[in-house]
C-alpha cells in the first residue's frame, strides 16, 4: 500500500457534526496532521443542524457516567468556547415546570442528581417565582427546577465556527465523502468513498446517527450498541414572538426525552419542540401533520398563550438514540471508549442530547483518550484560538455600520430585507474558510433567506452573487448541493 507523507495523516475524523467539529478543533491546537471526512456537502448537516439549540446545565444525566461528567464540564466550557469562536451565546438558565406532587417529586430527584454531578446554583423554585421569571407560563404550573447556567447557542453556526477554527490552523476538511470501506494495511487505516482513500494512523468514529454502521466498516465486530434514528420536529415562530419566554422551558422528562420545550434563540426567535419517534430511515428529516401537532399540543402545554400562527417555518433531525445489546434503548451514557479490537480506532458514538453542551469537553476527552492511545502531542507554536472576524451588520449601531461601508462599499448593499444581511456578509461567507458554495450555505453563515418571507426576495440576488464570486454560470448555483439547481433555462 502506497502512503506518501502527502496522504498520510496522523488523524483522520469521520463525521463533520459538532462532535468531530469540537474534537478538530481542540487537535488543532498540535503539531499533528488532521482530516475531517464528511458525507454531507457541508458540515454541521446532521443532528447538528436541527436540534434545540439548547447548552444543557447536566441535571439529567445518571450520576457517574461519562454524559455527566461531560455535560457538566462541557456547559462551563460554552462561554468562553463561544467568545473565543465569536459565536453568540446567552446564559439564559432552564426552567423544568411541574404541574403536580408527583412531578414536584421527579424535580427533587432531578435536583439531587445535578447536585451530585456538580451542576451549580441549581435550586426549586414555587409558583409565585415562576410566574414573575416567566409571566406566560401556564397558570397549572406549580414549581420549577431552576438551573441558572443553562444556556443558547445557535449549534450549527458553533460547529461551523469551530471547523472554521481549525481549518486555519492545518486541519483538512473533505464534504461529499461518504465512507464505504475501511481496511487496514501495514497499521494504517485506509478510509474509501469508492473513488479516492484517506490514510491515516488513528482513526476517530464521530458519525454520528451512523456511527454503529462505520464501527462495523472498521472492523469492530462486536461494537456494543446500535442506533435507532429518533426524528424530532421543531416548529420555529417569526422573531416578534422572541419575548413570549425569557428562559429555556421544559416539562418534566418522560421515558421518551425531555418533552416538549418552549425557548427562545439567540437570534431572538422561539423554538418549539421537538418529538421524538423511532423512524427506519436514518436521514428522513421530513415534518408530518402530527408531529407538529404534537410540538404545538406540547408547547401550548406550557404557555398557553403561545402564538403558533406566527411559525415561519418547521424542520426535523434525527437523533443517534444508542440501543444496548440487550435490545433495550440506553441513555445512561455515551458510547465514548478505545476499541480493543482494532488498534488505533476511537468511538464517539451514541452521542445524543446533550452532545451539543458536552461537545467542549468531548472534544478535550478525545484528545486526551488519543493521547492514551500512543499520539504524541506537542503544542502549536503559531496556533490561533478565534477565526476571522465576521461581521454581523443587523447587531451594529450607525456609527459601526457607517464605518463598515467606508471600509467596504458592499456592507451597504441590503441583499436579505428580513435579516438584515448585506451583500458584504455574503462575499465574506463565501471566501471564508470552508466557503458557501449554495444558497443553504449562505443562509446558515449569514441568515440571509432564515426571515419571515422564507427567501422569497434575496434568493435571486443571493444566486448572482454566488455565481458571480465562485467564477461560474448562474445555473450552475444549486439550493443545497447535489441536483437542486435553482436556474435551469439558461441566463439572461
Amino acid at each position: 500500500m502506497e502512503t506518501t507523507e502527502k496522504m498520510k495523516y496522523d488523524v483522520c475524523i469521520i463525521g463533520a457534526g459538532i462532535t468531530g467539529a469540537m474534537t478538530a478543533r481542540k487537535l488543532a491546537k498540535y503539531n499533528v496532521s488532521v482530516i475531517v471526512l464528511e458525507a454531507a456537502d457541508d458540515v454541521a448537516m446532521g443532528a447538528t443542524k436541527a436540534n434545540s439549540a439548547i447548552v444543557h446545565a447536566g441535571f439529567d444525566a445518571e450520576c457517574g457516567t461519562i454524559k455527566a461528567r461531560l455535560n457538566v464540564r462541557g456547559c462551563a466550557m460554552m462561554p468562553e468556547e463561544a467568545k473565543e469562536l465569536d459565536v453568540p451565546y446567552k446564559m439564559c438558565g432552564s426552567l423544568v415546570c411541574a404541574y403536580s406532587d408527583a412531578e414536584i417529586k421527579h424535580l427533587e430527584t432531578l435536583y439531587a442528581r445535578g447536585v451530585e454531578n456538580g451542576v451549580p446554583d441549581l435550586k426549586i423554585i414555587g409558583q409565585k417565582e415562576l410566574r414573575e421569571m416567566e409571566p406566560h407560563i401556564s397558570e397549572e404550573a406549580v414549581a420549577a427546577l431552576w438551573a441558572p447556567t443553562a444556556g443558547i447557542v445557535c449549534p450549527y453556526e458553533l460547529c461551523i465556527a469551530a471547523c472554521e477554527n481549525a481549518s486555519i490552523n492545518g486541519v483538512v476538511f473533505k464534504t461529499n465523502f461518504r465512507v464505504c470501506d475501511i481496511r487496514k494495511e501495514d497499521g494504517i487505516f485506509a478510509v474509501s468513498n469508492g473513488t479516492e482513500t484517506v490514510y491515516a494512523s488513528y482513526l476517530v468514529n464521530a458519525a454520528g446517527v451512523h456511527s454503529d454502521e462505520i464501527a462495523i466498516l472498521a472492523g469492530e465486530a462486536n461494537f456494543p450498541m446500535h442506533i435507532i434514528p429518533r426524528r424530532g420536529e421543531y416548529m420555529l415562530l417569526d422573531r416578534s414572538e422572541g419575548n413570549t419566554a425569557s428562559h429555556v422551558l421544559f416539562s418534566c422528562p418522560s421515558a421518551n426525552g425531555k418533552g416538549i420545550l418552549v425557548s427562545p434563540t439567540v437570534d431572538g426567535n422561539l423554538i418549539l419542540g421537538p418529538t421524538a419517534k423511532a423512524i427506519d430511515d436514518r436521514d428522513d428529516t421530513a415534518t408530518t401533520s402530527s408531529g407538529l401537532e404534537e410540538v404545538q399540543r406540547g408547547a401550548k402545554h406550557l404557555v398557553p398563550g403561545v402564538n403558533t400562527r406566527a411559525v415561519i417555518t418547521q424542520f426535523s433531525g434525527v437523533r443517534p438514540t444508542p440501543v444496548g445489546a440487550d435490545g433495550d434503548i440506553t441513555k445512561s451514557d455515551f458510547c465514548i471508549f478505545i476499541s480493543k479490537a482494532v488498534s488505533g480506532l476511537l468511538h464517539l458514538a451514541g452521542i445524543e442530547s446533550p452532545g451539543l453542551a458536552s461537545s467542549p469537553a468531548t472534544g478535550e476527552y478525545a484528545v486526551a483518550l488519543l493521547a492514551e492511545m500512543g499520539l504524541v502531542l506537542t503544542e502549536k507554536e503559531t496556533y490561533q484560538k478565534g477565526r476571522p472576524e465576521k461581521i454581523r451588520f443587523r447587531e451594529l449601531d450607525d456609527a459601526e455600520r457607517a464605518a463598515v461601508i467606508a471600509k467596504n462599499p458592499l456592507y451597504g448593499k441590503i441583499i436579505c430585507r428580513c435579516e438584515t444581511v448585506t451583500e458584504g456578509e455574503i462575499v465574506d461567507a463565501i471566501h471564508r474558510p470552508l466557503g458557501a458554495r449554495d444558497l443553504d450555505m449562505v443562509k446558515r453563515r449569514t441568515r440571509a433567506g432564515m426571515g419571515r418571507c422564507g427567501a422569497g426576495f434575496c434568493s435571486p440576488r443571493t444566486v448572482e452573487i454566488l455565481a458571480r464570486e465562485l467564477g461560474v454560470p448562474m445555473t450552475e448555483i444549486t439550493k443545497c448541493g447535489g441536483n437542486s439547481v435553482i436556474l435551469n433555462g439558461g441566463e439572461k
